[in-house]
């Protein structure tokens, strides 16, 4: 890659960085990295962002994506108002 090509990727990425940290800057650690992931953000770029380790983003990745599976189960297996079970 050239040195002009390299020099904007690295301006982008911190471009990008800028507006990740101003779009999580008021939520808890949980929602910034959901709304990170969502954003396609690798868990690198993450770490960086939230000064945190990339074992630290997959934890909360994972205790997130479990706990989003367990509220899907209790909501599929509760009756909906006005049905007879």
């Amino acid at each position: 890659m050239s040195k002009e090509l390299e020099d904007i990727s690295k301006k982008l990425d911190t471009v990008t960085r800028l507006l990740a940290f101003d779009l999580i800057k008021d939520k808890s650690v949980n929602e910034q990295i959901e709304i990170l992931t969502k954003a396609g953000l690798k868990v690198g770029d993450m770490a960086v962002i939230l000064d945190k380790t990339e074992n630290q983003i997959y934890v909360t990745q994972t205790t997130l994506r479990k706990k989003k599976k367990k509220e899907s189960v209790k909501q599929s297996t509760e009756p909906v108002e006005g049905q007879n079970v």
